[in-house]
């Protein structure tokens, strides 16, 4: 069997990760421990996010054509790729989330919503809260003057009750 007979079935799983995805950042593990690899892994799969690790000419092949290809400076040395199909900003916050407490772990950079993030940028975007978080925020904030609204409106209410009462 030929060497490129072994590698198309790669490819075309790396093409399928990148099919549908809202972004993919490549990241550099090497000098993780074992433990904190297991760590890793497991809170990006909590998160549904796919992490793996791929030879640099497999994801340049994968990703010739597409708007991941914007990766392609980054693709040196080991590298690992972490592609969510979900939430746009969960795998570069999460692993910037990582990187905090294991320091060997690196950002190299990323696509996001089609656009291509250096290692700065990919960090930057790595501080935005997930959508959950986004949307609890503006609930919060349209319910805050409703609320209010509704406790005024009682105020008033008790006052005007306690008027007539003092009346009869």
């Amino acid at each position: 069997m030929a060497k490129v007979e072994l590698k198309q079935p790669i490819v075309a799983e790396i093409a399928e990760l990148f099919n549908g995805a809202r972004a993919a950042v490549v990241a550099d593990y090497r000098g993780l421990t074992v433990e904190q690899d297991t760590a890793l892994r497991k809170r990006l799969r909590e998160e549904g996010i796919t992490y793996k690790v791929y030879k640099n000419t497999m994801i340049r092949f994968a990703a010739k054509g597409t708007e991941f290809e914007a990766l392609g400076p980054h693709l040196e040395g080991p590298t690992a790729l972490a592609v969510s199909k979900e939430d746009a900003t969960a795998p570069a916050r999460v692993l910037a989330e990582f990187a905090k407490t294991a320091d060997k772990l690196e950002l190299k950079g990323g696509v996001v919503e089609g656009t291509y993030y250096d290692q700065k940028g990919i960090n930057l975007i790595a501080t935005i809260p997930s959508r959950e978080v986004l949307l609890g925020r503006l609930l919060g904030s349209m319910q805050s003057p409703i609320a209010n609204f509704a406790r005024v409106i009682d105020q008033i209410a008790e006052k005007q009750g306690g008027a007539e009462a003092a009346e009869a």
